[in-house]
């Protein structure tokens, strides 16, 4: 009757070369290294869109520019908390204003901001849609 020889349990070692970061250098001065700023500030702002009412808000003024009234239409809610929303935002300098006479018109700080929203919103959307 013959033997059957067991299968080793252990990987078998190959003698390839390493690839991935032995063989790159690696960033070692300053200047290519992120500035820590910069990384602050961004950190920021992805706090400040990080809220659902926020991002709402942030939504409808990628629009188009909208005074607080508006805003409290659409999104039926509170003036005194869309106030404080806007005033965060606009610490952030997510949003700016203008005036025109008693009112105060909000828009998007820049196309920078219009499109973190728009890629944010489309990403979050992107599980919505699937069929599993």
């Amino acid at each position: 009757m013959a033997v059957k020889k067991r299968a080793s349990s252990k990987p078998k070692e190959t003698s390839k070369a390493p690839v991935g970061c032995e063989q790159e250098p690696h960033a070692s001065t300053p200047e290519e290294l992120l500035d820590w700023k910069l990384c602050a500030r961004a950190a920021g702002i992805f706090r400040a869109l990080g809220d659902p009412s926020r991002l709402q808000l942030l939504a409808l003024l990628a629009r188009r520019e909208m005074c607080v009234t508006e805003l409290k239409e659409h999104l039926n809610d509170n003036l005194p908390a869309i106030s404080q929303r806007l005033k965060l935002l606009r610490a952030e300098r997510i949003v700016q204003s203008r005036r025109q006479g008693k009112h105060i018109h909000y828009s998007l700080a820049d196309e920078h901001i219009k499109h973190l929203i728009s890629n944010g919103l489309a990403h979050g959307g992107e599980d919505l849609h699937k069929t599993h």
